[in-house]
């Protein structure tokens, strides 16, 4: 992709995500249902963190085209970095997460992760920008430009420092109030609990893997290319 029509897309994409968020503030307090007030609020959703994730990264993949397109290479080079980084061990894996196990847990029963006293105060659209438009976006930034992914290790590192975080907060949440953010883990004992969050640290983690997988598949001579001229700088 041309990086004059990747400057575009990722403005847009910024700007939609943005937008997404502004429109789940706005949501109008008295319509909500009880549980939305519990302690942190809508932060508390791992689907809310997201789009705030996305938010960032492209961002952060506008201020680098920006960059490209006024030829100050220098600090391009490492914004790219900081978006390749960001976009490898969190974008694309957490935003597939978020999907695949929503719309799974949703078939299966929705009052899990997603209660029908949700259905009117939450729009169908934004429950779908929310859960669903995701998925085609990261693949399509996957399709749209390469990616440097880090070491193995180094990005299984990260990823599982930011989902110790989240489930450290989770479990904070559960600690103040004596509420689960999601129904589902009431379900569960204290050792099954930890085997469920392990089982989806797994699970990210072939996201993750898959995100390598299919970008090295696209993309595979441009980044051995792109490698060799970051590393003759």
């Amino acid at each position: 992709m041309e990086i004059s029509t990747l400057t575009v897309y990722h403005c847009l994409a910024f700007v939609w995500y943005f937008f997404v968020i502004y429109s789940i503030t706005c949501l109008r307090t008295e319509e909500r249902p009880s549980e939305v007030f519990l302690y942190g609020g809508q932060w508390k959703y791992l689907t809310v963190l997201n789009l705030v994730l996305q938010a960032v990264f492209y961002g952060v993949s506008f201020l680098a085209d920006v960059l490209r397109l006024i030829k100050k290479l220098r600090c391009a080079k490492c914004i790219i970095s900081s978006r390749d980084l960001l976009f490898s061990v969190l974008a694309f894996p957490v935003s597939t997460f978020v999907s695949i196990s929503f719309w799974t847990l949703y078939t299966y029963n929705r009052e899990l992760v997603y209660p029908k006293s949700l259905d009117g105060v939450i729009p169908l659209w934004l429950n779908h920008a929310m859960h669903t438009a995701i998925l085609p976006v990261a693949l399509l930034e996957i399709l749209a430009t390469p990616h440097r992914y880090p070491a193995k290790k180094k990005g299984l590192i990260l990823l599982g420092c930011a989902a110790f975080l989240y489930i450290s907060w989770v479990l904070w949440i559960h600690f103040v109030t004596g509420e689960w953010v999601y129904p589902l883990f009431a379900s569960f004992s204290p050792a099954g609990l930890g085997a469920f969050f392990i089982g989806n640290f797994a699970i990210i983690v072939c996201f993750y893997n898959f995100g390598e997988f299919l970008n090295r598949m696209i993309w595979g001579d441009s980044i051995v290319i792109l490698d060799y001229k970051q590393k003759g700088k």
